[in-house]
């Protein structure tokens, strides 16, 4: 049985910024992970139901052709109900300033602490398609049509 190394795969060079220099810069748990853990920056509690934006002290320069995803990190959402706002959040290639993640606690009766440096989120980069949009009079036809929300099924209604 061969392991792929992460020397073995292709990487993408991104330029970081270290707003924070006592924060550990974003890294990959294991190889082959795909998202890139980001910390905290402040202790922080969450209040059943509550959402805060939590600053992670890294900035990046994306290269163009790329976004960067915000996920909550699954342990933190199947123990606590941990999740990410607006999950993914979506970071621009252009953007420049202070990767900041809205955390929300799901649970409706217990708090979450996190304390500084603790791992709150993850960053996935990808490649992406940049959309030249062309008006059409008219949409050609496909098997779903502008059938929306449920059209597909998967669940039983009473």
């Amino acid at each position: 049985m061969q392991v792929t190394t992460i020397e073995a795969v292709d990487t993408l060079d991104v330029q970081l910024k270290m707003l924070d220099q006592g924060i550990e810069a974003p890294s990959y748990a294991k190889p082959g992970d795909a998202g890139a853990d980001l910390r905290t920056t402040i202790d922080v509690t969450l209040d059943p139901g509550e959402r805060k934006l939590v600053p992670t002290g890294v900035a990046v320069a994306l290269p163009f052709g790329t976004v960067g995803l915000i996920h909550p990190r699954s342990g933190l959402a199947a123990k606590h109900g941990i999740t990410v706002v607006n999950s993914p959040g979506t970071i621009d290639a252009g953007y420049r300033g202070e990767i900041s993640v809205c955390l929300l606690n799901t649970d409706k009766h217990k708090p979450v602490e996190f304390k500084r440096g603790d791992r709150i989120a993850q960053l996935v980069i990808q490649r992406i398609e940049i959309a030249s949009f062309i008006q059409a009079a008219e949409l050609p036809d496909s098997e779903r049509g502008a059938e929306g929300f449920g059209s597909t099924g998967g669940f039983t209604l009473p």
